[in-house]
């Protein structure tokens, strides 16, 4: 028991310290730097579209109408916004968002949703759960992310969190009570990567490294300014 708890915080720490030197190769200072820089730009999102990632492009074998209880959502608006945005989903499956997206990845923090959103418009899968999910159980989502895939993994802070876990891509979402409900799975399977979104191909790196607490200490959404416009 004390040996597996040893081990998770050794790999929680190794995220930690990655996220660390990710954020200070891209503060948010130079996030809005990006702003303009169309050449620089364009190798961020070549790199992006470049990056393959075992379940392919969407649709992996599932179609939507296989997963039990999906819920989906139709006519999403997709404008840039530096405003705070009312989602009518917790947590959103699309609908406005800022101009800079959340780089995939695991966060052991809550996300900004404005960021995350966006990120979902580039056909990412973003698994959320409430902040005391088991420690076991949060490793299991963790594990889910591998480098270069389209996925998001990150406790959520709302009040209106309807399950213990819930994966949200572009239009679509799920609610879990357990990491090993075969639906997860089917649900990345069809929705990770989808051509069926605003932005398909669109990068899920280059964009913002910092959990909602770290941007809200650089000077909140506002700070990013325009952002990427992509």
């Amino acid at each position: 028991m004390g040996k597996n708890s040893a081990e998770r915080r050794r790999k929680a720490e190794e995220r930690r310290r990655e996220r660390e030197r990710a954020e200070r190769r891209s503060r948010i200072l130079r996030v809005t730097a990006f702003t303009g820089a169309g050449v620089l730009f364009a190798g961020l999102v070549g790199f992006g579209v470049w990056v393959a990632y075992d379940r392919g492009a969407g649709g992996g074998g599932v179609q939507a109408s296989d997963i039990e209880n999906l819920k989906t959502y139709d006519s999403l608006t997709n404008t840039h916004v530096s405003e705070p945005v009312d989602y009518k989903m917790s947590p959103p499956a699309g609908g406005n968002h800022h101009a800079v997206w959340q780089n995939c990845g695991v966060y052991d923090a809550p996300l900004s949703s404005m960021n995350a959103v966006h990120s979902l418009e580039h056909g990412a899968v973003w698994v959320t759960y409430q902040p005391d999910l088991p420690q076991e159980q949060v490793d299991k989502l963790n594990d889910l992310y591998t480098q270069g895939s389209y996925i998001l993994v990150s406790p959520f802070d709302g009040q209106e969190m309807p399950a213990p876990i819930v994966a949200s891509a572009w239009g679509n979402q799920i609610e879990l009570q357990s990491p090993d409900d075969e639906r997860l799975s089917q649900f990345l399977r069809a929705f990770e990567r989808s051509p069926n979104v605003p932005e398909p191909g669109a990068a899920c790196t280059g964009g913002l490294n910092l959990n909602a607490a770290e941007l809200e200490e650089a000077g909140g959404i506002g700070a990013l300014g325009g952002g990427m416009q992509r």
